[in-house]
């Protein structure tokens, strides 16, 4: 008999086929060459491959097989429905904190400011490289900064702490209302929220002056903004010219004391020193994935409200502590289909199981949304190639998302992820785009289309009968009383019409 070890080819194939009957999660596939040596697994989660990348598991299945034995052995729920809790990274006395400005658009995390994010952790707990961590030498300085934030937060080098063993936390800061549930698997270890109308506009003044105010306050190590048309890398050069200091764009690699930008158009890597206000590119690190985040409420010192003058409003008082240069002159009403699909937050989109395309038209331009489309609408020739979505076509993040006639292919539903409210319209109950759905309606499209323009239709018919009789009421009491009444102009008309 050889000594050579010889390999089943059919217990190898059942332990890699996880819907085989006979097999058995005990733990990861070992696999052996003629020779009997160990051949490696790259489909294994955290491979560390010859280029030095490690694999990582993005879909949250990976687990231990042990804990997957012992709920199948108790009757438990399967894995996919476990939720998969992972460890708390906790930061009680943070050395120097890293500060975020996320762009939080409609008040959630995209998938740049999660980049962010994730770079702000490894700047965070990477091991000191530079002398000196004090951000910012103007205003404030050093740890007397931090004086009532986080008491006990501001540990210098002076205290004898090694600057090598220094541990920081991520600061994120938000502007208006935020909407976003998963705060704490973002990476972010203190939140600072500025709530009030004056951050519903635009308004960069007012925001850059907040952040000076709260860098004087925590002095941070860095400041990190996305380079994005969202007012992010706007607001970081704001404040990069506050503060006096240099500013970064384009960063898309940090490697210690040493950043990486990208120069003309992207052709071109820019090798420089570490700054302390960086515009990071999206994708310039992976987000955070594998820990939670404790994400409490940064206390800070309480700011007095200005002094307000005998003839002066409070807005007016507050408007006077900061140099307004650009005044915010509202909305603007435009055509839904003018929007890109990227930024659109109503999207109609419709697919192969629609059979009346005019009605969709008009069910789009009635209900004010963006027009979409799926693949094989767009290869039929339904819709232009621009209003693909999907992952093939165009990534959407709209707050409500209505699938006419889509079944719930694998790109579309990768495009589609970001979606805040999903609502399915399908014949089939059981395609993929109705389990996603937050909102299902299962029937023939143009019947579903028509009730709903109908129940339109009845809204504003109320609603011009309410103006109506509160128009005859006005007039009544100017009759009485002397005064003109108020008639709708041509300009706010389409508006009153379209509310």
């Amino acid at each position: 008999m050889s000594n050579l070890f010889r390999r089943d080819p059919r217990a190898q194939w059942i332990a890699r086929n996880r819907l085989h009957p006979l097999h058995v999660p005990e733990g990861q596939l070992i696999q052996r060459g003629p020779t009997g040596l160990l051949r490696k697994n790259v489909h294994a989660i955290g491979f560390i491959g010859p280029n030095g990348l490690k694999r990582i598991d993005r879909s949250g299945a990976a687990g231990s097989f042990k804990q997957l034995n012992r709920q199948l052995a108790k009757g438990s729920k399967s894995a996919a429905q476990e939720e998969i809790v992972l460890p708390l990274h906790k930061v009680a006395n943070p050395d120097f904190y890293i500060l975020v400005v996320v762009d939080g658009v409609s008040g959630r995390l995209s998938s740049h400011d999660r980049d962010i994010l994730g770079l702000a952790h490894k700047l965070a707990t990477q091991p000191a490289t530079i002398e000196n961590d004090a951000a910012f030498d103007k205003g404030t300085g050093g740890n007397e900064a931090r004086t009532g934030v986080d008491a006990g937060a501001g540990v210098g080098e002076g205290a004898g702490v090694d600057p090598g063993e220094r541990t920081g936390a991520v600061v994120a800061v938000f502007f208006d209302t935020i909407t976003e549930e998963k705060l704490d698997t973002a990476g972010i270890d203190r939140l600072v929220n500025f709530e009030g109308n004056e951050y519903q506009q635009y308004n960069p003044e007012k925001r850059c002056a907040d952040l000076y105010k709260l860098v004087n306050q925590i002095n941070p190590k860095h400041i990190l903004f996305p380079d994005s048309i969202h007012g992010g890398a706007d607001l970081g050069r704001r404040l990069a010219a506050k503060l006096d200091i240099t500013v970064a764009s384009n960063v898309w690699k940090v490697n210690g004391n040493q950043i990486v930008c990208r120069g003309s158009a992207g052709k071109t890597d820019i090798t420089r020193p570490i700054t302390n206000i960086m515009l990071a590119l999206e994708e310039c690190n992976e987000p955070v994935s594998d820990t939670r985040h404790e994400c409490k409420m940064l206390e800070q010192p309480l700011i007095p409200l200005p002094k307000q003058a005998s003839d002066q409003t409070l807005e007016q008082a507050i408007t006077n502590t900061y140099e307004q240069q650009i005044k915010d002159l509202g909305n603007e009403s435009v055509n839904p289909n003018d929007i890109n699909l990227a930024e659109a937050g109503f999207i109609l989109s419709g697919g192969n199981g629609i059979t009346d395309w005019d009605q969709f038209h008009h069910a789009a331009a009635i209900l004010g949304a963006t027009e979409g489309a799926s693949r094989v609408a767009v290869d039929d020739g339904f819709m232009p190639r621009e209003r693909q979505v999907g992952a093939t076509g165009t990534w959407v993040t709209a707050k409500v998302y209505i699938a006419v006639g889509i079944s719930g292919a694998i790109q579309h539903m990768q495009g589609i992820a970001q979606c805040e409210k999903v609502i399915a319209i399908n014949t089939d109950d059981s395609c993929d785009m109705v389990k996603r759905a937050d909102l299902s309606a299962i029937g023939d499209s143009s019947a579903i289309l028509a009730a709903l323009l109908d129940l339109v239709h009845e809204q504003k018919s109320a609603l011009k009968g309410n103006q109506k009789r509160d128009q005859k009421n006005n007039n009544a009491t100017s009759d009485t009383s002397g005064l003109t009444p108020y008639r709708a102009t041509a300009k706010n008309a389409p508006e009153a019409q379209h509310a």
